[in-house]
């Protein structure tokens, strides 16, 4: 029989439920795309495209006949082809629950806990726990770490969302049920005082889970053998899909197509595929093939099909380490101990070993470990027959290539088991623990003399050292006959620096710590085996100092303890009004079912066509040719838009300077730079198509890529410098005891967004357009559209519903996306779509801006300020943007909280070449007082004090002028330092650092201080105002407008609650729809830490209104009830619509034009403190505890404050230790997506996190007293 004649060429496989039959499935087509595009199942989202997010999540139910038990697995839909779907069920969001018929328990207390804000990670993070609990009812701690190893969260800090889950683990169990004291908020004894709180949330009122009331799995699927036992065929005009169900159709196939990429979990072919856009004509998926499922044991070793999954690998080898004595499995602790943080569970759960070992990445984790064990491979083709093949020395002939022909197949893998006398350990150091490529890592397999420690043979294997795994013969042959000890130690480790260099050309960067690794990682091989040694007998107790034994161990991810703390609200406060409680987010519910509406999610229109972009590839050069023919000729490509579209005028853009193209005029000046733009009949096309258009380029030079280089260069904008000044300076350093001169400098910061931008516009009669659009500011782009098409602005409306996530980032560079896409659907009369790419995203739109600081600082002996001179770079990016105000906020925050005298400010905008950073969560705040926190230190260093009684030697007092001459009127600093001091008991963990330093060679811990104080308003005077809109509808609802846009911040929820309040009505009664240009106009961006107190005091403006017209109501009608007194006024024909407005008064500062004004409306003060712990062998570090005390004045919600907090802090934690934005030399941004970019996860939350707000301090200056 011919491999063709049982084969169906028809997808089969159900969805929530859903039978869905296709019988032209797209083999290049990802389940994510189907789910959204062809099922219209939005819930499930795309963050990042490489299973990196997370938000992609789904659930996949497959029967496996042979044990007859369904596994339901956790999957990354972006990388899932949905040609791989056969015979299966897939759940969504959608499928397990909804606010129309019923939450699931994983939905609801997810939300509940708050643990939803932007909300665009939340489907990926409930599916992951949905099918974490199908397959364990009550899960351990352990299981949920692994479970949202794949999973990103950008919004809430990671706290909430494991608070709400652990209800469901074995910890959180207790035989006291309703009475124990974690339900019912007695804090196991603990004693609350009477004016603070400590419930965000009531866990009795989560609703049971009940593991029995879940859907069955398709009996379809269960009964007809066929959907496994057949195989497939699947066909496009580009790319075949064949699904053999026996390993000689297998071989077959391969002898045909020996090109031909085999996929099993897609999760190398699926990232080459969507960002390196490579072609695979042919793919073979042989999850089917029996032969490489195969699971079985001897006495000798375990033997693993090629494509069984690594979780499956993972369990086996679990159940057999807690069966077999310790001595078999050393290699098999070896490898589960690295697959723990190989990739997420997401990608484990359908990833295969044959896949990590055939694609022979030179930093893959498991291959090391492999290569050191000498692994036996079973291979075979259809006319070698099979063999058998070890790797090792010679396995890898080069980057990525093995000594396998091409048409030969992995079978399967033997894991051997140890023996006594052997040892096997394996360390990875990578830039994250979770879910991240290695940077270096080692594995290391001595086999002993029986009962000594002279070594009898030693394999030693290296990842991230060459183009390939590669192991150390030299210094392996120089250790045979030698006893392990120290001093072996040393000539090992002199050996290992001749025998792996590291060119300095080498690819991936970070020599000096690459080579410096090797070290590091063979001497805690040494110490953890010496250990087991010592252990065992064969060497004396004290061969291995006790000092330095736990230099041997790692790092791993701690029990969670936190505790929030907040003013408890008063007794006699109305029930109906929620001002001061921790309500949940708004929209919470909606996001945790997948139904929350985000830009893309809305429905594709009739005619809709989808905007591609053709980006620089250079980062300063002449454009001498653009054509666009090629692609143009390609079927469902119906415009290509350029410069030449628009007039100069017209191309002429910028949110205040507009000194910015719609499309690049002439020349370029980054990569990444729109240079024009495809409208096609889909994405796919419309991105292949952008890459058809061919650009040719005249270079310039020079390229300026860092502030260093714009120095050099007198590379400015114009009218910078510009100098703050206050005192005199000069005599002030000259008078001084001591004079210190310094530098400081800091990176960018990707703001990784989970949403990337995206818009959809909208003709609307001739002369009128409508844009969806996931920005922060509907008014700028509105204005814009407006001068980019030439139509007034009163026929452009510009909707945000709300966005998934912003931090800045969707201020000014939403114009990146909304204006060529406005442009087009205005031009070509259909509606058009963009989303951006992860990768595009990162690309095109700009970062935190670098700074550099030049500081010289006078100081008395004693360690008191009394001058300090600075100068101020950042790094602008091409154009202006904002980059002026975030410098100006920078040079008014760079004293923190310390109050200098006589001080001189000098800023400096820089102008290089790449794509212009923007505004980014702080706005300038957070790296001008890191230049603060760096003077302080200097100065406690050179007087040799104690830096925290430097710090209050310097602290500002209420009373006191900054340097830009404004009084700081209420200012906490000293409460919250002495609160933080108390809440993190400081000076016992002072003390318990020191003993365990001293007890630490080669681990150590530190505890550090940071007080901040942040102004609150818009440096730019005019955006300090605010506008809304109510409505009141006869039955009493009332639909609530404002200027301000929901970013995941909870701003809605805080409007709600004030309008609530100011109305005396309950919440339930109050809806916010969307903000729109068509309700509020001229509204500023939501932005500068001022979105609820400028919209917040417009809502209560436009309330005041409301209540003056219903008092005669009120009057006439005392004992009615609210719907009684809005239908009498409706009938009395009293208005029930009223816009609301409001400006912050005496502010703009200007030390000419406007002296006795403000600067700032207000500060907010608060004070951290945390307890690090590093690695002193790899520089690997974990945040033992964090305590944070906050001055928010009176919060209207502490849910949302607090995890605004929380959510800050772990921001601000990655921008210092994780995040790191790597460039060419050229300009070209290489970290583009999650896998080079590395955000904080769950596993990097402080073990102890701690948050209070602090009480008894109300902000006479904005809504509520709230800061």
């Amino acid at each position: 029989m011919s491999k063709t004649e049982a084969a169906t060429s028809v997808l089969v496989f159900f969805v929530n439920g859903k039978k869905v039959t296709d019988d032209k499935p797209d083999p290049e087509c990802t389940l994510l795309t189907y789910l959204r595009d062809k099922l219209r199942l939005c819930g499930t989202k795309l963050g990042c495209g490489e299973g990196g997010c997370g938000a992609c999540t789904v659930m996949i139910s497959r029967l496996d006949r042979d044990r007859n038990k369904i596994k339901h697995l956790a999957v990354n839909a972006c990388l899932t082809p949905v040609c791989a779907m056969h015979g299966c069920a897939v759940t969504t969001v959608e499928g397990i629950g909804s606010t129309r018929t019923r939450l699931h328990p994983a939905q609801e207390r997810l939300a509940k806990a708050h643990g939803s804000q932007c909300g665009f990670c939340t489907p990926g993070i409930v599916m992951s726990m949905y099918a974490l609990l199908r397959n364990a009812a009550q899960p351990s701690m352990r299981d949920l770490e692994v479970a949202f190893q794949g999973n990103l969260c950008r919004c809430t800090g990671y706290r909430p969302i494991l608070e709400g889950y652990k209800t469901f683990t074995k910890e959180f169990a207790c035989g006291m049920g309703d009475k124990c004291c974690r339900v019912n908020g007695n804090g196991c004894g603990a004693e609350n005082e009477a004016e603070t709180d400590d419930k965000l949330f009531e866990r009795s009122e989560f609703q049971p889970f009940d593991p029995s009331q879940e859907p069955i799995f398709p009996p379809e699927l269960q009964l007809n053998k066929s959907y496994d036992e057949e195989s497939l065929n699947f066909h496009s005009d580009r790319v075949s899909w064949y699904r053999p169900t026996k390993l000689q159709e297998l071989l077959q196939l391969k002898s045909q197509y020996p090109a031909a990429k085999l996929i099993v979990g897609n999760t190398e072919v699926g990232v080459e595929v969507k960002f390196k856009h490579f072609l695979y004509p042919v793919l073979i998926n042989p999850i089917k093939v029996p032969e490489l499922l195969e699971l079985r044991e001897t006495d000798e070793s375990v033997y693993f099909g090629a494509a069984v999954s690594l979780m499956e690998i993972d369990a086996y080898l679990r159940r057999r380490i807690e069966e077999l004595p310790e001595e078999q499995t050393r290699f098999f602790q070896c490898t589960v101990d690295m697959l723990h943080y190989f990739a997420g569970k997401q990608i484990r759960n359908v990833a295969c070993l044959g896949g990590n070992i055939m694609t022979g990445s030179p930093i893959s984790d498991m291959n090391p470990v492999l290569t050191a064990a000498g692994a036996r491979l079973e291979v075979a083709s259809l006319d070698g027959g099979r063999r058998s093949v070890h790797m090792g020395s010679g396995f890898f002939t080069g980057y990525r290539r093995n000594v396998l022909k091409p048409e030969e197949i992995l079978l399967g893998i033997h894991f051997q088991k140890t023996t006594p006398d052997q040892h096997f350990v394996a360390f990875k150091q990578a830039r994250r623990r979770d879910d991240d490529i290695a940077i270096v890592n080692a594995a290391i397999n001595v086999h002993f003399e029986p009962g000594s420690n002279v070594v009898q043979r030693i394999h030693m294997a290296f990842g991230g050292m060459a183009p390939t795994t590669v192991l150390a013969p030299k210094s392996s042959e120089l250790m045979v006959g030698q006893r392990w000890n120290q001093e072996l130690v040393e000539r090992v480790s002199e050996s290992l620096c001749e025998e792996l260099p590291l060119a300095a050309s080498a690819p991936g960067g970070m020599i000096a710590y690459r080579r410096a690794l090797v070290v590091s990682l063979f001497f805690k091989s040494y110490l953890s085996i010496s250990r087991k040694l010592c252990d065992a007998g064969i060497m004396p107790p004290n061969a291995v100092p006790k000092d330095e034994i736990s230099g041997a161990d790692g790092f791993h991810t701690p029990a969670l303890r936190s505790a929030q703390l907040f003013e408890r609200v008063s007794s006699d406060q109305p029930s109906y009004d929620p001002v001061g409680k921790p309500k949940v987010h708004a929209a919470a519910l909606k996001q945790a079912t997948g139904e929350a509406i985000y830009t893309d999610d809305i429905p594709r229109m009739d005619g809709e066509l989808y905007l591609g972009f053709v980006l620089s590839t250079k980062a300063k050069a002449k454009l001498t040719k653009v054509d666009a023919s090629e692609a143009l000729a390609l079927e469902g490509v119906h415009y290509f838009f350029s410069a030449k579209d628009i007039t100069e005028h017209e191309n002429e853009v910028g949110p205040v300077f507009h000194d910015e193209h719609v499309f690049a005029a002439g020349e370029v000046h980054c990569i990444g730079q729109i240079i024009g733009a495809i409208a096609a009949d889909n994405q796919t096309l419309a991105q292949r198509a952008a890459r058809l258009v061919r650009v040719e380029y005249e270079e310039r030079t020079p390229v300026i890529v860092t502030i260093e280089q714009a120095i050099e260069h007198k590379s400015y904008f114009p009218d910078y410098p510009r100098y703050i000044n206050k005192g005199d300076v000069e005599k002030a350093l000259e008078e001084a005891d001591h004079v210190y001169e310094g530098s400081c400098r800091m990176g960018g910061q990707e703001h990784f967004y989970l949403e990337t931008h995206a818009a959809v516009a909208v003709p609307r009669d001739s002369d009128e357009l409508e844009l969806f659009c996931s920005t922060q500011h509907p008014s700028e782009v509105q204005k814009l559209v407006s001068h980019v098409i030439s139509v007034p602005a009163h026929r452009i409306v510009c909707r945000a519903k709300r966005l998934g996530g912003g931090f800045g980032g969707k201020e000014s560079r939403g114009i990146s996306v909304a204006l060529p896409v406005a442009l087009a659907a205005y031009r070509l009369r259909r509606p058009v779509r963009c989303m951006l790419d992860r990768d595009e995203d990162m690309l095109i739109t700009g970062t935190r801006h670098p700074f550099l600081f030049k500081y010289k600082v006078g100081f008395s002996n004693e360690g008191l300020i009394t001058a300090c001179d600075i100068e101020c770079y950042n790094n602008a990016g091409w154009s202006m943007d904002l980059s002026f105000s975030v410098l100006e906020r920078a040079m008014c925050h760079f004293e923190n909280c310390y109050r200098i005298p006589n001080v001189r400010v000098g800023g400096w905008v820089c102008k290089t070449n790449l794509p212009s950073n923007t505004a980014f969560r702080g706005f300038g705040g957070p790296q001008g007082m890191f230049a603060g926190e760096h003077i302080i230190r200097d100065v406690a260093r050179v007087v040799g004090r104690d830096v925290l009684d430097v710090m209050r030697l310097n602290f500002y007092k209420t009373g006191d002028y900054t340097h830009y001459n404004q009084q700081l009127e209420r200012f906490p600093i000293e409460r919250c330092f002495q609160d933080c001091i108390m809440q993190s008991h400081y000076h016992q963990k002072h003390e318990e650092i020191q003993r365990f330093n001293a007890e630490h060679r080669w681990r150590k811990r530190g505890i550090a201080l940071v007080p901040t104080k942040f102004g609150v308003a818009f440096g730019v005077m005019h955006l300090n105002q605010a506008g809304a809109l109510i409505n009141i509808y006869g039955d009493g609802s009332v639909l609530l407008s404002h200027g301000g846009v929901e970013i995941g911040q909870g701003l809605n929820t805080k409007m709600i609650q004030c309008a609530a309040r100011a109305l005396g009505i309950p919440i339930e009664l109050i809806h916010i729809s969307e903000t729109a240009t068509d309700k509020v106009p001229n509204t500023s961006p939501t932005a500068a830490s001022v979105g609820s107190d400028l919209n917040g005091m417009a809502v209560l403006d436009a309330c005041e209104k409301i209540n003056k017209r219903l008092v005669p109501i009120k009057e006439a009608l005392p004992t009615g009830t609210w719907k009684e007194w809005i239908n009498k006024a409706y009938f009395d024909r009293v208005s029930l619509s009223a816009t609301g407005f409001y400006a912050i008064p005496n502010i703009g500062y200007h030390p000419e034009t406007n002296p006795n004004a403000r600067t700032y409306n207000y500060f907010t003060n608060g004070v951290g403190i945390s307890v690090v712990e590093i690695d002193c062998l790899t520089g690997d570090h974990q945040v033992i505890s964090t305590d944070i005390v906050m001055d928010i004045g009176s919060s209207i919600n502490p849910a949302i404050d607090i995890g605004q907090i929380e959510g800050a802090f772990m921001q601000g934690y990655g921008l210092f230790t994780l995040e790191e934005l790597m460039y060419s030399p050229q300009g070209m941004l290489y970290s583009r997506g999650p896998g080079m970019y590395k955000l904080p996860g769950f596993a990097d939350i402080p073990g102890e996190f701690n948050v209070s707000l602090l009480t008894n301090a109300p902000n006479p200056r904005a809504v509520y007293s709230s800061k």
